[in-house]
């Protein structure tokens, strides 16, 4: 790191993550602005709750909060964005019409004015003032495209720790449900690390990145694996995704708008399920970051029956088996 001339500190990780590091990069003498992206309709109390994190108890000096509100139409609502519209770092931005969680986010991030874009969930709750600080030192580093945080569910498990994708035939959330302090296959849990793609709940992305693939895809991935997509385009375009153990908050996943139990939203999973495996195809079955000799059934590291991968000496092999196929004809 000195070699590189990279301005930095080392710190060591707490006993249970014994044998690795943090690397606690730096922020710019004037911090860049964050344009916090927040969709919602209705959910007055969630959207408080995430609201007051993030403009009262996070230390990143520099925010803008848009709300962008698809159709909100109870009173408590109304009242709570009346409230928060006297914040000037708070902008409440209307967007009617039937949810599409791309077009809600890329609207806003085209009305944003910040260098670096937080796509946030409704359902996010703040931990600790030091995440944004965390996740913004990440997102500025050279070749990096986006940055996702650690998520736990509101028991303390493990909700995001990075997407591997092919699980599931698309993709799944890496160690789901694992104790908040399980350090990871290798510490993958404990330190930064790359990864194919990360969640949309809690994603930060510098503005230039998410511009310069097109943000997130709302004709054909309206509402889900939206946020894979956008990571595999960027990729595909040289970006790096990172997640980051260090910016810990906690999701309540989909309490703001239910599971997708409907024969309309189940038929809508299933068409955006279709779509990834036809744009992406063999690409999903090919982490790089996931070891190819575990399994894709979950992301419980265990291993595979049958790896995904030839043996490095099957090259060694072939010459001799083609001499005894000979020798039998």
């Amino acid at each position: 790191l000195a070699g590189q001339g990279a301005a930095v500190a080392v710190e060591p990780l707490p006993p249970a993550a014994t044998g690795w590091r943090r690397v606690v990069w730096p922020l710019p003498a004037r911090p860049p602005l964050v344009s916090v992206v927040v969709p919602t309709r209705d959910r007055a109390r969630l959207v408080a709750t995430c609201a007051e994190g993030v403009l009262a108890r996070t230390d990143y000096p520099a925010v803008e909060f848009i709300v962008v509100d698809n159709g909100s139409t109870e009173p408590a609502t109304a009242e709570l964005f009346a409230r928060l519209g006297t914040d000037p770092r708070v902008r409440i931005l209307p967007a009617p019409g039937p949810f599409n969680y791309a077009a809600l986010n890329n609207q806003a991030a085209a009305a944003a004015r910040g260098e670096v874009l937080l796509l946030l969930n409704n359902d996010i709750e703040v931990m600790e003032p030091g995440w944004l600080r965390e996740l913004v030192s990440q997102a500025l580093r050279p070749g990096v495209g986006a940055v996702g945080a650690k998520l736990l569910y509101a028991d303390a498990t493990l909700q995001h720790g990075g997407v591997v994708t092919g699980v599931g035939g698309v993709a799944d959330h890496y160690r789901l449900g694992v104790p908040r302090e399980d350090t990871g296959y290798f510490g993958s849990l404990a330190t930064v690390r790359e990864v194919a793609a990360a969640t949309g709940a809690c994603l930060a992305l510098p503005r230039q990145a998410f511009e310069a693939v097109g943000g997130l895809d709302a004709d054909n991935l309206a509402v889900a694996f939206n946020d894979v997509d956008l990571c595999l385009r960027l990729r595909a375009a040289g970006y790096r995704i990172l997640f980051t153990p260090f910016a810990e908050l906690y999701h309540l996943e989909s309490a703001s708008r239910g599971q997708d139990v409907s024969a309309e939203k189940a038929e809508r999973f299933a068409r955006e399920l279709a779509y990834m495996r036809r744009r992406w195809g063999p690409v999903l079955m090919r982490d790089p970051f996931y070891n190819p000799n575990l399994e894709l059934h979950d992301t419980a590291d265990r291993l595979a029956e049958t790896p995904r991968c030839e043996p490095p000496w099957l090259p060694y092999l072939q010459p001799a088996r083609r001499r005894r196929q000979g020798r039998g004809r």
